[in-house]
């Protein structure tokens, strides 16, 4: 056994359970820690700007592959309370992420001490755990049943809170001989999957919607095997995309009020039974209920038991972890006669085919559709992309192409502004080599805009595709029930940038001043130069680069579409040209 420090036996345990990038900030009570980890060069942090902005890193970090565990850190006080949000994302995602936060002494917990807050209490509900550790020898067993947690069952978020004299105490800790605990999932049973598939077989119109937990679970490619054994085409959900390739011929499109596509929905409207898998139901992806269970079957697979029938009844749930299950799907479909779906995949891609939206706009200023139209054809098949809320991530939803698993990164249901450039830093962290592509509207970019010098001083570079309409689009759009257009405008004539024409915040200067690169477009022709010469720039400077994009300064284009009431605001592609980079133009 050896004696050392909780602090630096904590540190043995995030190597010993593999966590290897940390981002954070010191501060006085967490700098016992921060001493611990400065004895060990083996595992690399990253200083954030913002505490908040630590928790998107970890968010990011965690998503960019199977496996990984981000882990942010802060002091006491409103350190914690800034990750807040980091961990509400990372709880409604089912990401699981560290939280780290220093604390008063034990004995000043309840005195009122300089920045000592119950961080447990208000961090309980949007965790798995959330807990103030009082003892120096329950550190290992707090930081051992953390990952324990954070990887069993639903994947989920964790909090360890460290009083600054716990860390400081010694204990005797043995690293050699540590060990994580073993994980849980639970797993289909195969008289379950035989009785799903009866119900899949009797169906004349099948769909399987596939959410999120297929790819937290790494189960991608058993997905797109049972699909094809079965015939049957898949609908990804906004979590779930890149699940199967969007050129796959069983890519039936994406479904739902926003983040949709015209096909999708009409396929989902067609069809007479749905098998979800890993999926929550989420509103966006649903509508109204009604118009989306109206007339069809459903058998519902998700990892945790009380996600069955939460949104809806199903008529069949099936409790178990997806991988697990798509496992006996496959194998279960090998061994019995399958009803032939080629009439309906057929079906299902006559609509992908035809029901296109139209891209290629030479307008200026800039629609916002040509800018995804280039995005497709610049940056290809391997980027990844990360996005958060609005209408540029409604928009991207509509008219990008994701073709592999993780290289759709985004917040699905808490959607914090400010939450994409903290996440491209640390899904950069994660693939130093990879084209990493930002998404933003220009508030969702203001928010956080700190944190691109943390990008500039740690060489992480990223592309961030800015569409600026000087507008709050989506929040205009939630107002017009009101009969109001209240402080949606982010429009000013910036004295220092007369030439943007009131578009207000001069964010190619604002970047520049923190180290990045940053290029604005004001011509469609321009575009794609532009994110060609975004990517050499990335590479040669190993910075965030920036590109933005100046749209109509507002817009009264509504990219929201009813499953039963879809309504279209432009002009309908009329032929291939007008949608030149669609995934399937070389249908059409």
């Amino acid at each position: 056994m050896s004696r050392m420090t909780a602090a630096r036996a904590a540190v043995h345990i995030l190597k010993a359970e593999g966590a290897t990038h940390l981002f954070g900030l010191p501060g006085a009570a967490i700098n016992p820690f921060y001493k611990a980890l400065q004895d060990d060069e083996t595992l690399r942090h990253t200083l954030a700007r913002h505490v908040e902005g630590a928790s998107h890193m970890a968010e990011g970090y965690t998503r960019a592959a199977p496996g990984n565990i981000g882990v942010c850190i802060g002091t006491s006080g409103p350190a914690g309370t800034d990750m807040i949000t980091g961990l509400y994302s990372a709880s409604a995602d089912s990401v699981p992420i560290l939280c780290i936060t220093g604390q008063a002494p034990v004995a000043k917990l309840h005195k009122e001490d300089f920045q000592a807050v119950d961080i447990t209490a208000i961090a309980r509900s949007l965790t798995k755990m959330a807990v103030t550790v009082l003892e120096p020898a329950q550190v290992p067993g707090a930081f051992q049943q953390a990952f324990h947690l954070m990887r069993s069952g639903r994947p989920g978020p964790v909090l360890i809170d460290l009083p600054i004299d716990v860390q400081l105490a010694e204990i005797e800790f043995d690293p050699d001989s540590y060990q994580p605990l073993p994980v849980y999932k639970p797993r289909a049973s195969r008289a379950q999957i035989e009785r799903a598939l009866d119900m899949l077989g009797a169906a004349e119109r099948p769909l399987i919607v596939a959410g999120g937990g297929v790819i937290g679970a790494d189960a991608t490619e058993l997905l797109v095997a049972f699909a094809e054994l079965t015939g049957v085409p898949v609908v990804p959900t906004l979590m779930g995309w890149g699940a199967i390739p969007d050129d796959h011929p069983l890519n039936a499109g994406m479904v739902g009020l926003q983040t949709s596509h015209r096909y999708g929905n009409a396929s989902m409207l067609a069809a007479d039974f749905v098998l979800g898998i890993g999926n929550r139901w989420a509103n966006r992806h649903t509508g109204g209920i009604d118009t989306y269970t109206k007339g069809r079957k459903f058998v519902h697979v998700d990892i945790e038991p009380t996600q069955i029938g939460r949104v809806f009844a199903p008529d069949y749930g099936i409790v178990s972890d997806a991988r697990a299950a798509l496992e006996i799907f496959v194998q279960a479909a090998t061994e019995r006669e399958l009803p032939d779906r080629a009439k309906w995949a057929a079906e299902c891609n006559e609509r992908k085919r035809t029901m296109l939206r139209k891209t290629n706009f030479d307008n200026i200023p800039i629609k916002p559709q040509r800018v995804y139209q280039e995005m497709n054809r610049v940056f290809g098949e391997d980027v990844r992309y990360v996005s958060t809320i609005g209408l540029s991530q409604i928009q991207a939803a509509q008219m990008l192409h994701v073709y592999h698993p993780r290289h759709w990164i985004n917040a699905g249901q808490a959607g914090p502004l400010g939450w994409t450039v903290p996440a491209a830093l640390g899904v950069a962290s994660a693939d130093p080599e990879a084209t990493v592509v930002a998404l933003s509207g220009d508030y969702d970019f203001q928010f956080m805009i700190e944190e691109l010098a943390v990008g500039a001083q740690f060489n992480i570079p990223y592309i961030h595709v800015v569409v600026n309409n000087s507008y709050l689009g989506l929040i205009r759009q939630s107002q017009r029930s009101f009969d109001m257009d209240y402080c949606v405008q982010l429009s000013f004539d910036n004295i220092n940038a007369p030439e943007l024409g009131g578009y207000g915040v001069d964010h190619v200067k604002v970047a520049e001043g923190l180290g990045c690169k940053a290029l604005r477009v004001l011509d469609p022709a321009d575009i794609a130069p532009a994110l060609e010469q975004a990517k050499q720039l990335a590479d040669e400077h190993r910075v965030p680069v920036i590109v933005e994009a100046i749209l109509e300064r507002v817009t009264n284009v509504s990219m929201g579409t009813e499953l039963d009431n879809v309504v279209e605001f432009e002009p309908l592609p009329e032929s291939a040209g007008d949608a030149p980079a669609a995934a399937y133009s070389h249908q059409n």
